[in-house]
């Protein structure tokens, strides 16, 4: 019953055997392997984008962080919403690998609407005085379980255009968006006007690789640079191109975000029968924010259930206070580890 993150979920056998395949033998280092060569091919070509610079890292906040600083200078703005993950849970790490460039919040929450957006821009530069305008960030599936839609994502970019800045995808759960929406990898990117993207792994079956993938490869040498003075470029790259090989293999990448959404309907399903549960935000991938009165939270504990509790405490005197939880649903989770949590609840 481990709901806590789909960061905790095991590796996809398949990954693994894809692993163990490139462990034979001898590779050329630093992406010079033969797996990443296919990998390239293969990203390029599920992306619709054949001259795209393709690169592979080991984290989401470095994927997210050098893409970020390839696309702006220190003095810029860099927006993004209050909840995006880049503002909440990647320690200022955009701030430190861009050298300064400063994160400005967009809105009040996980998204972001058109008109918030250009006001917020249309308020920097200008001055030397004041950050410059800088890149757009957004977080797809947000932090709070949601989803932007092809139009959102449009109408974002089409704002970011009208002042000429790039916008950054911060894909960590992008397959989960990306089956949700049922559209393809290029729709929901650059044909919306998406300049880079972090293609997310490691949430979704792998061990520990994310994508970085850039539609204009003018952006290609500034990352490769970047990348290598960060510390972030592996000598031996062939495990982390292994990885993402078996990811892509047979479209292993959408079956196990498939499963991992379909897992967490189910949860919704039960928990809506459930007294006293407020969904905060209707669920729209693998994520569910809802709250629940301490009893339940309790039991569920006491059970061994393993989520986060986002609001409030445990401890408390009033078994009825909803206290506000994130349950996160991976690919292994299946009906049984879904039906063992619900039957928990019901107690």
């Amino acid at each position: 019953m481990f709901f806590a993150s789909d960061n905790g979920g095991p590796t996809h056998p398949q990954i693994l055997e894809a692993v163990t395949k490139a462990n034979e033998g001898y590779r050329s280092g630093y992406g010079a392997d033969a797996e990443m060569d296919r990998v390239r091919a293969m990203i390029r070509e599920l992306f619709e984008a054949p001259e795209a610079a393709v690169y592979l890292v080991a984290t989401g906040t470095v994927a997210n962080s050098l893409a970020l600083a390839t696309l702006c200078q220190p003095w810029d703005a860099i927006f993004c919403t209050p909840l995006a993950h880049i503002e909440e849970d990647e320690g200022n790490a955009p701030e430190f690998y861009t050298g300064g460039a400063k994160l400005t919040l967009v809105g009040e929450g996980d998204k972001m609407t058109p008109e918030q957006l250009r006001a917020a821009i249309a308020a920097k530069g200008g001055s030397v005085h004041n950050p410059q305008r800088g890149p757009v960030s957004i977080t797809q599936v947000t932090e709070r379980g949601r989803v932007y839609s092809l139009t959102e994502i449009e109408a974002l970019c089409g704002v970011a255009k009208e002042f000429d800045l790039p916008v950054h995808l911060d894909g960590a759960r992008f397959a989960n968006a990306l089956v949700a929406l049922g559209c393809t990898p290029a729709e929901m990117t650059w044909k919306a006007g998406v300049d880079a993207v972090s293609f997310g792994g490691t949430k979704n079956g792998c061990m520990g690789v994310e994508a970085v993938i850039f539609f204009d490869p003018k952006h290609a040498w500034e990352f490769e640079l970047r990348r290598k003075r960060a510390g972030h470029l592996f000598s031996k790259h062939r495990y982390l191109s292994a990885q993402m090989l078996g990811y892509l293999t047979g479209d292993l990448w959408l079956q196990t975000a498939q499963q991992a959404n379909a897992n967490c309907d189910r949860l919704a399903a039960g928990m809506r029968e459930l007294p006293g549960v407020e969904f905060i935000a209707e669920p729209q991938a693998n994520i569910i924010f809802a709250k629940m009165p301490r009893a339940l939270h309790k039991r569920l504990y006491d059970a061994g259930a393993y989520y986060y509790l986002i609001e409030g405490e445990l401890e408390g005197d009033d078994p009825d206070e909803l206290l506000l939880g994130r349950f996160v649903c991976d690919w292994s989770i299946g009906a049984e580890g879904v039906d063992q949590f619900l039957s928990a609840a019901k107690g």
